[in-house]
């Protein structure tokens, strides 16, 4: 039997797999994770992951649709809310993502190689339901502003949301805060992404 690690003793077998595999494919990639890692992370041995999950790609495609799920899972409802106003929608979506990124912080890179690494891969698991380009958000973009393609306030959003996860540890390097501070900061930009996006949409 494998040694047993950082997986907690109520779980299930399959969970525990999961878990494990949650864990490996984040810390080394699709590529470089070979089945017996996850098999020695969940302190089981081969043949039983094999008997829950028959391969490696299997376990890859639970696990980056439960990411993808964190990751995209909000966007589409909020976005497609004809009720609410361009602001609501930048702060529902503010708030949502850095929350979960707070409780996720390794997620955006990990999702970020992946699609890298594996575009094809990526695609095929990943079937948006609603485009954001058929959003109601885009539209009322559109409406607000018609001088500048939507596509950029949606860049922006994304970029100040999820930039400071990427760029944390420069930050701290250059900047000698410690990561209670970057924290902070990032929580205090649940409030600021609303004002700098109200003022991009009002600069003339």
């Amino acid at each position: 039997m494998a040694k047993k690690k950082d997986i907690p003793g109520d779980l299930s077998t399959e969970e525990k797999i999961k878990e494990a595999a949650r864990k490996v494919f984040t810390q080394k990639g699709y590529a470089a994770t070979r089945t017996r890692d996850i098999a020695e992370e969940a302190g089981i041995n081969l043949a039983l992951l094999n008997y829950y999950f028959r391969s490696k790609e299997k376990l890859f495609e639970i696990v980056i649709m439960e990411k993808m799920q964190l990751l995209l899972g909000k966007i589409g409802p909020v976005l497609a809310n004809e009720k609410t106003t361009i602001e609501e929608k930048v702060a529902e979506v503010s708030e949502h993502y850095i929350n979960t990124l707070l409780s996720n912080p390794d997620l955006p890179l990990f999702v970020l190689a992946e699609i890298k690494n594996n575009p094809d891969k990526f695609a095929n698991l990943i079937k948006t339901k609603t485009k954001i380009v058929d959003s109601a958000f885009f539209k009322q973009l559109a409406a607000r502003r018609p001088d500048i393609d939507p596509l950029h306030f949606i860049f922006n959003m994304l970029g100040l949301i999820i930039f400071p996860f990427i760029g944390k540890p420069l930050l701290q390097l250059i900047t000698g805060i410690t990561s209670e501070r970057a924290i902070t900061l990032i929580n205090e930009r649940k409030k600021l992404i609303k004002i700098w996006f109200q003022a991009m949409l009002e600069t003339p």
